[in-house]
């Protein structure tokens, strides 16, 4: 089977089982199980659940921020973001419940951190200071955390209500970086 038609079908199969059962509880072999592929199939594309968890994340990510800065602002990236979250929202509350320390909720901090650090040195045209890096660091994991919390606890807000929470919570140094357009 080609390569990224066996990663959905397991994707597939672990959005179905988080419809019932928490991700700790669910284990390599009930996630095979609903594939009618073999385990040796699972561990040549991913190294445990988490690391599929975080993969799926990935192609949420690609659609949202590979477009932030050439056709997307960072709202209407955040928004997309969390539009993909509502509409997986089984999966990604489940998902962000999980406190392994390959969580999506790591793997989204390592991301956007990654992410950020770009869009700074494309701007700059070098690395963030370590004072910058600092309030960069600390302003990831606070969204990141508000992020999980929104997902796990019913996503009461709007995506653009969020997004726009976010941004005005950036601290005025990153907010100069980020959002030059607004500067």
């Amino acid at each position: 089977m080609e390569t990224e038609g066996a990663k959905y079908k397991f994707a597939e199969s672990i959005k179905r089982l988080m419809k019932t059962d928490s991700l700790e509880r669910i284990t390599v072999t009930d996630i095979v199980s609903n594939t009618g592929l073999s385990r040796q199939t699972f561990y040549r594309h991913f190294r445990d659940k988490y690391d599929l968890v975080n993969w799926y994340f990935d192609i949420l990510a690609g659609q949202c921020f590979d477009a932030m800065g050439v056709t997307l602002t960072l709202r209407e990236g955040l928004i997309l973001k969390f539009d993909f979250i509502r509409r997986e929202a089984v999966f990604f509350s489940q998902a962000f419940r999980s406190t392994d320390c390959n969580s999506i909720e790591q793997h989204d901090y390592r991301f956007i951190l990654d992410f950020y650090t770009n869009i700074i040195r494309k701007h700059t045209r070098r690395p963030p200071t370590d004072d910058i890096r600092f309030i960069l660091e600390l302003y990831c994991h606070g969204s990141i955390s508000m992020t999980a919390d929104w997902a796990v606890t019913g996503m009461q807000k709007s995506s653009e209500s969020l997004a726009d929470d976010l941004i005005a919570a950036l601290p005025q140094r990153l907010a100069v970086l980020l959002l030059p357009e607004l500067h």
